[in-house]
C-alpha cells in the first residue's frame, strides 16, 4: 500500500511577524533619534562691531540718513556720550535696561551689525501716531533718533554670550520731552521724484498766479 503524500502545512504567522516588523520599523528607527536644537551663530567678527571707525561710520551714517528723511538736521559724533555709552556696558553686566543717565538713549541687542541695530530704531516710525504726536514705549527709540533739537550721538557696543551685541546710543540734547513732540518729530518728508513733483506743481502754480495777475492788470489798463 502507497503511503500517502505528506502534506505541507504553510503556517501565515512568520509572514504576519514580518509584515509587522516592516510597517513598525519607521517608528523603532525614530525612536532612536535625537534632535538637537542649534542655536545661530553669534556674528561676532562683523567689522561694524569690531572695527571702531566702521562702528562709529555705521552709527552716524544710518542715524543721520532717518533723521534727514524727518526734517531733522545731521548729528555729530561726541566721545563724552560714547564714553558714557561704553562705562554703562562695563558696568551694566549685560543686563538690557536703560541708564536713566543725563542723556537721551537709545538700547539694541542682537543685531547682525550697528546699521541694523539703527534701522531697528528708525522702523518704529511705522508705528508713530504723528496725528496725535506724544511718547509710546512703542516708538521712543524712533522718537529720540529723529528728534530735531538733538546735535550730538555717541555710543559703544559690547558683545554678550548668545544674546548677540549690546548697542548703547547717548543722545544730547535729550529727546522725548514731554510736550515737545509736535514740534520735534517731523512727517517723513518727500525725497527724489515725489519731492521733485512737489516743487513742479508748486513753480506752476505760482506761474500761474502771476500770469493771471498780470492779464488782470494789462485789462485794467487797455
Amino acid at each position: 500500500m502507497t503511503p500517502p503524500a505528506p502534506q505541507h502545512r504553510h503556517s501565515i504567522l512568520p509572514l504576519f511577524l514580518a509584515v509587522v516588523l516592516l510597517l513598525s520599523a519607521p517608528f523603532l528607527v525614530a525612536a532612536d533619534i535625537v534632535t538637537v536644537t542649534v542655536q545661530a551663530p553669534v556674528p561676532s567678527d562683523e567689522p561694524q562691531w569690531k572695527d571702531g571707525p566702521a562702528f562709529t561710520s555705521a552709527v552716524l551714517n544710518s542715524t543721520n540718513a532717518y533723521r534727514a528723511r524727518y526734517n531733522a538736521s545731521a548729528v555729530t559724533w561726541n566721545a563724552t556720550l560714547a564714553s558714557f555709552a561704553g562705562e554703562y556696558l562695563a558696568r551694566s553686566d549685560c543686563r538690557f535696561a536703560h541708564s536713566n543717565g543725563p542723556y537721551g538713549e537709545n538700547l539694541a541687542e542682537g543685531y547682525a551689525n550697528a546699521t541694523a541695530g539703527v534701522e531697528g530704531w528708525g522702523d518704529e516710525a511705522s508705528r508713530y501716531n504723528f496725528d496725535n504726536p506724544g511718547f509710546d514705549h512703542d516708538t521712543g527709540h524712533f522718537t529720540q533718533l529723529v528728534w530735531k533739537n538733538t546735535t550730538d550721538v555717541g555710543c559703544d557696543r559690547r558683545l554678550c554670550g548668545q544674546s548677540g551685541w549690546y548697542l548703547v546710543c547717548e543722545y544730547w540734547p535729550r529727546g522725548n520731552v514731554l510736550g515737545q513732540f509736535g514740534t520735534q518729530v517731523d512727517r517723513r518728508v518727500a525725497t527724489g521724484a515725489a519731492a521733485a513733483g512737489r516743487v513742479g506743481a508748486g513753480w506752476r502754480t505760482a506761474a500761474a498766479a502771476a500770469a493771471l495777475q498780470v492779464a488782470m492788470w494789462a485789462a485794467w489798463y487797455l
